[in-house]
């Protein structure tokens, strides 16, 4: 009985101790919180890194393929506008139909446990509006890039040039922001991508020089 009381007494006679561990306690949980929080921030600047590369890669290599046939720049640019556009929508309609279907598997969960009627539940559930804007946006903006490198020179050589040094920058810049979001080594995830970008281009430019001397 004697070692039970001594066991005790030192929770008694310093209270402190007690409220030391719960402000310890209040305070992992806000890291928690905050850690989460970060985590869905990631999750959305990582998927716009990465429509903003599809946009930049996949207008690039349209631009390359057709210029590879054609060497005005009025062929090249609109060629560049209409693979933004193109993909732009297309990126914007996919994203849109997943979320939302997302939103109603989650939104049926919410039926099946009672929570339908919770608004706060409900604005916490994906928006597919949103997503399929953002998703736009950021492919339009990785087009962009090769677009502006090719407007405004008018000699096809140096035009070739211009839209893959640039091209292979932004790969190189957009790289290494999704590793730094998704917590990868920085020079391995920039150098893949750009070697990616690369082969994308060269075969995408290879393969339409080789159809052009078929047709000819």
């Amino acid at each position: 009985m004697a070692t039970h009381h001594s066991e005790i007494a030192p929770n008694k006679a310093n209270p402190s101790k007690v409220s030391n561990f719960d402000v310890e306690e209040q305070t992992q949980q806000q890291e928690l919180v905050e850690v989460h929080d970060y985590t869905k921030r990631a999750q959305w600047l990582r998927a716009a890194v990465l429509g903003a590369n599809d946009g930049l890669l996949s207008t690039a290599s349209l631009m390359m393929g057709v210029g590879a046939v054609r060497q005005d720049v009025k062929t090249m640019i609109l060629t560049g506008v209409a693979g933004l556009v193109a993909g732009a929508c297309s990126m914007a309609i996919g994203e849109f139909v997943s979320v939302y279907s997302q939103y109603d598997i989650e939104l049926s969960q919410m039926k099946r446990e009672g929570h339908d009627q919770d608004q706060s539940q409900k604005e916490k559930l994906p928006n597919p509006l949103h997503a399929a804007l953002a998703s736009a946006l950021a492919f339009a903006l990785g087009a962009v890039v090769p677009l502006l490198g090719a407007a405004f020179i008018k000699d096809y050589k140096v035009r070739l040039g211009v839209v893959v040094a640039v091209v292979s920058l932004a790969l190189l810049v957009f790289g290494a922001l999704g590793a730094m979001l998704g917590k990868a080594p920085l020079v391995k995830s920039s150098l893949r991508v750009l070697i990616g970008g690369w082969l994308a281009m060269g075969v995408t430019f290879g393969l339409t020089k080789c159809v052009g001397y078929v047709g000819e």
